[in-house]
């Protein structure tokens, strides 16, 4: 069975985002772009909420067509126009859509239909407000978790509203140059 993998910046008091939603405390550099690139290279499905979905669709479709594209740029344009992408959101209708599902309801129904097909990980990219329905619903099976080096204080918090703790194990762990650290999660069922 495919498992979903949320895929997240988080600061070192464990949010993802400011209190006005900025994300400009988040490292990024070549090396983590490198390191990100292989092994979503190597995903088919990627996941978003409603708002992170527009923001990408935004962007990616032509961002390696630009002039002055980065490697990251074309390589990342290339995988977003192939990877199938599924949105959560009341509010989208699937009209029109490449290779894109939305879910508005059933979520649970429908993420596991999905996790039954084949394929490879199903990545969540950001989306904390998907994120949260989704650890809800105890549908994420592993976090991986880029740790900046910031404490922010308040802003938007990884985990909200847990009811049953979550036992999580340990794959992988690497330290980038620019301080950032990877943790890699599977969530542990037993």
């Amino acid at each position: 069975m495919r498992k979903v993998i949320s895929f997240m910046h988080i600061s070192l008091d464990g949010f993802v985002a400011g209190p006005n939603k900025e994300m400009n405390w988040i490292k990024v550099d070549e090396e983590i772009f490198d390191h990100v690139g292989k092994r979503i290279s190597e995903g088919d499905t990627a996941l978003y909420g409603r708002v992170t979905y527009e923001m990408m669709e935004n962007y990616w479709p032509t961002a390696g067509d630009k002039p002055t594209a980065s490697k990251h740029d074309i390589e990342h344009s290339k995988w977003y126009k192939k990877v199938h992408k599924v949105v959560l959101s009341k509010t989208m209708k699937d009209t029109g859509l490449t290779n894109t599902t939305i879910i508005s309801d059933n979520l649970a129904d429908r993420i596991n239909e999905i996790k039954q097909q084949p394929g490879k990980e199903i990545l969540v990219f950001g989306s904390p407000a998907a994120t949260h329905s989704l650890i809800q619903q105890n549908l994420i099976d592993g976090y991986w978790l880029f740790v900046n080096p910031i404490i922010l204080g308040q802003g938007i918090p990884l985990f909200v509203d847990i009811k049953d703790k979550i036992k999580l194990q340990l794959l992988t762990t690497r330290q980038f140059a620019g301080g950032v650290t990877e943790l890699n999660y599977i969530v542990d069922r037993q």
